[in-house]
């Protein structure tokens, strides 16, 4: 399109800005933007434009656009809905590079509002200028003292510059968390809030930000994306320079009607192939705003842990036991101080616990060069990736809070590495001194935990970009037509790209039974075979164990007359037979085409698992075998493939290879796939493969009956 010809430095970083309906009324919606910029001190040219007033706010006003002295790079168009497009059309010809529109009453209230929002897009797509919104609540730039905004959270203070950055489509959420932030003292240098997205979206504003050098970690917010491709290029870029983004995703949809075409489709909900896209890309999903806030605050300075080691010092064993679990719960290692340490630390202090947790006990609070001692101890020989100290509300009192930040200062030359953590109930003045001083400090343990596991998972998906390989090629493109594809016809294409099936004959209505059933081998299955019958057995279509050749003839003429009773309309390639395969660990494979992110490769174990407990993963396609190994891992009934009860492992390397290469495939013929199925995938012994039992293609426009 026209209208994404310009990037979005001309709205983020403006030399000159005009405010179109600028008002005297700093309360109003045309006066707070033209107040926070001149309070900020903005360096560029500012230009009111009100055709009533010859002065506004004490800068000299124009009656239009047209009149200004020059043309600046960014309108901020504070008008009614009914006067927007005009105004839109006026900066357009004037060759203004982008446009924030803050009214509502657009696209998101009724048809007429849709025509004008329709027209503004066509207007400033022609002339090639960006507009953010409408309906939002616009931009800021703290670092050059831009405020392209009306958020009335400004009002007290405006932003303290710093490495944090907002991108949010609800202008109410992302200046709340502006609002949060700016208490807990954070600087922030980006927000951004995108409203109806006529054109600048949420992926976009996140890909700019991210690629700024001044932020190191990303609040956004959103109900979902529609640029796929500029949304994982965004994601790719923060993996890429070690920049975390902490997303509130909300929303929680089906894919859609399609879904009950296949097995897969069907388990595909929106939010989990937003749920797989985030582990995919490292991105941290956050459940509350709090969880948002903390994480961000503790990313803010892009330092992560060398590893997800935890070394507790508490003075209450209680304590200490707790915030263990909760750090176990956030997949941190709580691991045992070295066997001499501990010897150390006995010795300092007989009825002390050194193991880890490391309780010094009460003596601690009267000997507080003895809680030096053991402190510098942990952090010396412990090699711990955190440390976190359980204070309680110790720091408030007047009495030891000077004393306690003097013997933690001191104990914390030792950390060398290790990031230093806090949990504390104190005055403002008093966190926001550890913090200075680089601690990372929580009144609620669990909170801080949960904090310490989403910089783990930020640090590995940073190490893993960084060892990334190039992804092999994918396959050339399939003709699968439009009509259902049957079994046969399936396995066919699948094994061409690297999907392994047992061995097969196709017998046809009349056919040589005894013959194909013998060459095959017993025991062995017999299956229907007909594009128009996917679902098998619910028409009593598939027969296992055959045990010999009469019951293969008994199974082939019961089978093929099920099929003519329950499904006469049906055209029927005749009777599949194949050998049994037994053992190993069941499980299901598939692809969906998701409407935003396209084909996404679902992996979960077979029977009740995927059935009722509904244990999947998803993964969008392509990936590696590396990426799939995480996939793997990821279900709950991992543990089952690992072995169970005396059974051998199962290949994991094989499956991870047959998920890749089903991912390459649906990249592939992203345009020409609606699902696939999998199912039953036996993954046997290590060693001996996985092998693909069924197989179901729902191409594009097809559809599969009997669901």
């Amino acid at each position: 399109m026209l209208i994404r010809a310009n990037g979005l430095s001309a709205l983020l970083s403006p030399n000159s800005v005009a405010l179109v309906g600028a008002s005297d009324d700093v309360m109003r919606i045309g006066g707070r933007p033209l107040r926070y910029l001149r309070e900020s001190g903005f360096a560029g040219a500012i230009y009111p434009v009100n055709p009533k007033r010859e002065t506004v706010q004490g800068l000299k006003a124009y009656h239009s656009v047209t009149a200004l002295p020059e043309t600046p790079d960014v309108a901020i168009l504070a008008v009614p809905a009914a006067g927007t497009v005009e105004a839109v059309r006026e900066c357009a010809e004037q060759g203004i590079k982008a446009a924030i529109v803050f009214s509502a009453g657009f696209a998101e209230t009724d048809q007429q509002g849709r025509a004008m929002q329709d027209e503004m897009v066509r207007i400033a797509g022609k002339a090639g200028m960006r507009l953010l919104g409408p309906n939002c609540l616009g931009v800021f730039n703290s670092s050059i003292g831009f405020y392209g905004t009306f958020s009335a959270m400004l009002d007290t203070s405006l932003v303290k510059p710093g490495p944090i950055g907002i991108v949010s489509q609800s202008g109410a959420y992302g200046s709340h968390l502006m609002y949060l932030a700016r208490l807990r003292g954070l600087g922030m240098n980006h927000m951004i809030t995108t409203g109806n997205e006529c054109d600048i979206d949420v992926a976009e504003a996140l890909r700019w930000t991210v690629e700024q050098p001044g932020i190191n970690v990303v609040m956004a917010y959103a109900e979902g994306v529609r640029d796929r491709d500029t949304f994982i290029a965004a994601l790719e870029a923060a993996r890429e320079h070690r920049k975390a983004i902490v997303f509130m995703k909300v929303g929680r949809s089906e894919v859609g009607a399609h879904a009950v075409s296949s097995h897969t489709a069907a388990l595909a909900g929106s939010d989990a192939i937003f749920d797989a896209v985030f582990r995919q890309y490292g991105v941290w999903r956050a459940s509350t705003t709090a969880e948002q806030l903390d994480i961000a605050a503790a990313c803010a300075r892009g330092i992560y842990p060398k590893n997800n080691t935890l070394g507790i010092f508490t003075m209450s064993g209680g304590f200490g036991i707790q915030m263990a679990d909760d750090a176990e719960a956030a997949g941190l290692d709580v691991k045992p101080m070295p066997e001499k340490a501990q010897e150390e630390l006995k010795a300092m202090l007989p009825y002390a616990s050194p193991r880890n947790p490391v309780d010094a006990t009460a003596q601690a609070v009267t000997d507080l060069p003895l809680m030096t001692s053991f402190i510098s101890a942990m952090l010396e020989k412990g090699d711990y990736g955190f440390f976190a100290g359980i204070f309680g509300s110790g720091p408030a009192s007047p009495s030891f809070s000077g004393k306690l930040r003097q013997a933690l200062e001191t104990a914390a030359a030792s950390a060398r590495d290790t990031i230093m953590t806090l949990t504390m109930t104190a005055p403002e003045e008093i966190v926001r001194d550890y913090e200075e001083k680089g601690f990372i400090v929580n009144q609620d343990g669990t909170a801080l935990m949960k904090t310490l596991g989403a910089m783990v998972h930020f640090h590995e998906s940073f190490e893993r970009a960084g060892q990334a390989r190039d992804p092999a090629p994918l396959p050339e493109p399939v003709d699968l037509g439009t009509e259902a594809l049957s079994e046969l016809a399936a396995k066919r294409i699948l094994s061409e790209a690297d999907i392994r099936f047992p061995s097969d004959r196709l017998v046809a209505p009349g056919g040589d039974i005894r013959s194909a059933a013998e060459a095959v081998g017993f025991p062995q299955v017999l299956k229907i075979v007909s594009a128009d019958i996917a679902h098998k057995t619910e028409i009593g279509g598939v027969i296992l164990d055959v045990k010999d050749a009469h019951e293969a003839e008994t199974a082939f003429a019961t089978i093929l007359l099920r099929a003519r009773e329950k499904r006469p309309d049906a055209h029927i390639d005749g009777v599949m037979v194949a050998p049994m395969i037994s053992g190993g660990v069941e499980t299901i494979a598939g692809v969906v085409s998701d409407p935003v992110f396209g084909p996404v490769v679902m992996f979960g174990l077979g029977g009740v698992f995927v059935e009722v407990l509904k244990d999947v993963t998803f993964r969008v396609a392509p990936f590696d075998t590396s990426e799939a190994h995480r996939m793997i891992r990821e279900i709950r009934g991992y543990a089952m493939l690992e072995g169970v009860r005396g059974a051998p492992p199962a290949d994991v390397d094989a499956l991870a290879e047959m998920l890749a290469a089903l991912s390459r495939f649906a990249a592939a013929n992203a345009e020409r796939i609606d699902s696939v199925d999998l199912n039953p995938v036996r993954v046997l012994e290590r060693g001996r493969g996985v092998v693909a039992l069924d197989a179901l293609i729902v191409p594009r426009g097809g559809k599969a009956e009997g669901c």
